[in-house]
Order: structure tokens, then sequence, then C-alpha cells
């Protein structure tokens, strides 16, 4: 690598990628540094290798942050129906899941996409560099010089794109964080997010046999409700409705689940005791629920007898157990089980048109670093897109 750059892009995710891209094509002199020796590496094993890559239904207010209006206008400028259109232009095939997620069609077919995004920095004559390890990044006079165990490069403009803390396996590290501290950029606590929830001994007595069992329900915390599959785990709950919820959950709070969102089932408890005195009561609830939780259920609240031995309040309260269980975790499965790292930059330290710190000209923050975590579903890969694109615009 040579000396001199308009631009140093360091780590080569989805927004580095996406910076460098833009930034090389706009006529800048570009060098994207990674230190692992896997570019997209996230990009590789999202949807299980199909590459959940955005959603249908983007909006600000599916993405979380201490200010809730930063994301609008990165978002606003280059949507997922741009980000489409360029899949498009790669004659990448890809269909529509639920809730508007949209992925790559065929086992492995995320590779497509780092295909793509490396095809674009080609375009853009983008200098890429894997195993290369910072050692030390400092700002003299307007240019940013950074060290690497393979020569120094310097840039007035540098671009930290190095994400949070989940999924270390996959090389993640507080990089970004500690330049945030180098430079004195604020930043907002991180915490893991999309991310399964642990429970005490109380609870997990009960969902550790459970184990392996899925259904589709709601999983809420204080306003906010998601409807979605959820799975028991041996530490306690899982699947998609949780990893949603767990974004919105604080150590200390509750959630509730409702198992039953179709049913009013006070009503249909107490018709199924009129209808089938003799069936048990687990058997009725079997008829909804899978069997070894509708057992679970059952033995939990005493009541694994026949219909007709229980009282209408004890259905009822079942019932309201079945619509409303309140639970409280303990704690989440850490970062190393968390999709994405809650907190980071403070947004409040950046420009929301540019990704740009405010206080330190020519040192921008995008994707994961920052205090901006999207929904389930291709969110944060649009972010990541979307901020990626306003800093390469803007260097």
């Amino acid at each position: 690598m040579s000396d001199s750059y308009d631009v140093i892009v360091i780590g080569a995710g989805a927004a580095g990628l996406m910076a460098a891209a833009r930034a090389g094509q706009r006529g800048r002199k570009v060098l994207l540094l990674e230190h692992t020796d896997t570019v997209g590496a996230k990009i590789l094993i999202s949807g299980g290798g199909r590459c959940n890559f955005t959603n249908m239904e983007i909006k600000p207010e599916r993405l979380i942050s201490a200010n809730p209006h930063f994301a609008r206008s990165a978002l606003a400028r280059y949507t997922q129906h741009d980000f489409i259109e360029l899949v498009q232009a790669y004659h990448i095939p890809f269909y529509e899941k639920t809730l508007g997620q949209l992925f790559c069609e065929g086992a492995g077919a995320a590779r497509l996409i780092v295909d793509m995004l490396l095809a674009e920095c080609t375009k853009g004559g983008v200098t890429i560099g894997t195993d290369v390890h910072i050692q030390d990044v400092a700002r003299l006079g307007e240019a940013y010089v950074v060290q690497t165990q393979v020569g120094r490069a310097t840039a007035p403009s540098l671009i930290i794109a190095t994400g949070g803390l989940s999924i270390p396996k996959l090389g993640a590290t507080g990089f970004a964080y500690d330049i945030a501290r180098q430079f004195q950029v604020a930043m907002i606590e991180p915490k893991p997010a999309l991310v399964p929830l642990v429970f005490g001994i109380k609870d997990i007595e009960l969902m550790r046999p459970l184990a392996g069992v899925s259904l589709e329900g709601i999983a809420a915390q204080g306003k906010t409700a998601f409807r979605e599959g959820m799975v028991f785990t041996h530490r306690g709950l899982s699947g998609p409705a949780i990893l949603q919820i767990s974004s919105y959950w604080n150590k200390g709070e509750s959630i509730y689940l409702d198992l039953l969102p179709d049913v009013k089932a006070d009503a249909w408890l107490i018709e199924a005791k009129t209808a089938r005195p003799r069936a048990q009561a687990a058997t009725i609830l079997s008829e909804r629920l899978p069997q070894r939780l509708a057992h679970a259920l059952t033995e939990k609240a005493g009541l694994d007898r026949p219909m007709a031995d229980l009282k209408d309040a004890q259905l009822r309260s079942l019932s309201e157990t079945l619509h409303h269980w309140d639970l409280t975790p303990v704690g989440d499965e850490g970062y190393a089980k968390a999709e994405v790292t809650k907190g980071g930059i403070d947004t409040a330290a950046l420009n929301q048109k540019t990704m740009e710190v405010k206080n330190v000209p020519g040192l921008y923050f995008v994707g994961e670093a920052v205090d901006v975590t999207g929904w389930l579903g291709g969110y944060n890969f649009q972010w990541a897109w979307s901020s990626g694109v306003a800093a390469g615009e803007a260097v």
C-alpha cells in the first residue's frame, strides 16, 4: 500500500465496503483495511447464508437510538429501493420472506452480495488490504496517520466501520470505541441486542425441559410488542419475537408473552369444559399449543386433571397466563449470541447527513458502531448501506 490517500476506511464489513465503494466512485483515492482475512464476514453468515440484505418496510421508527430522528436523513437519501436496484443490476435473484424481509435465493447466495460490493469497490479503484492490523491511529495537522504491521498510510478523511462487539468469533472488537475515546467522542454504553434471553432458577425449571419447543406468539415489553416465532432453550427463550423484544428490554424489567394471540382463551376453555368434561386440561391445551408446553403449563398451575374437576375461576387464571405470562429475565446470552450491538457512538456527536464527528473534522463513524440499532429482518444491513453511502458521499 502506498502512503497517501484521500480516504482510509477501517473495517470491511457492510458499512465499510459501501462507504469505500461510494467514495472511490466519486474519484477519491481510497484504502480499505480489514484486520481479519475475510471481507463481509457478517454478510456471509446472515440469513443462514442467504443474507437478509434489507426490508421493504424500512422506517426510522424501527431503528432504536437515543436520538430516534438521527437515522432519518441517511435512510431517506439511500433507501431500501436504491439497494434493491443495485442487487438487480448484478442479476442477483432474491425473494421476499415474511414481514418484508428480502433474502438472496439459494444456499450460500450471501457470497453474491459480497462479490457485488467488491465489484463496486473495484469500479472505484479502492485498494483493499486484509489481515492488516492497526497498530496506531494519530492525527497530525489535517491528516490521519494509520500505522499497521505492513506500513503507514495517511489521509485527510478516516471512516471507522469496525462494527460493535457482537459475534466475536467473526473478529468483532471494540476498536471503534477505542478510537472514540482517543478523540473524545461521546458514547452510549454498548450492550448486546437481538439476543436470546436468560432466566433464573424458578423459570428455568419449567423452560429447560421444553428446550426446542417453538410456537408463534407475542413478546412484549411496555408498549412494544412483536408477534413472531419464539423457542424455548436450555437457558431461557429465543426466536425472532424474543430477539426483537430483547432490544427494548433492560435488566430488572419484565416481559410478557401471549401464547394464544388469536384465541379468547377463557371462553374457549370454559366451553371445552362443558363440551368435553372428561378430557384432561393438557389435552385441551394441546389442540392449540405444543404438547410439551401444554403439559408443563397445566402442571405448573396444578391443573393436570380432567376439565370437569376445574373451576371456571381456575380456567380464567390459566387463560391469564396464556395471554399475559409475566417473566423477568436475569440477563441475556451476551455478545457471542447477539446479532448486533446496541449503543455505541453517541449520535449527538455526529452530523446526521455526513456521519462526520462534529468536533473532529475528517473523522467518520458508520454502521453498527453508531448508536442506531435496527429491528431484526434486514434493518441493520440497510442502516449499514445508508450510513456508508452518507459518509462515502461526504468525504
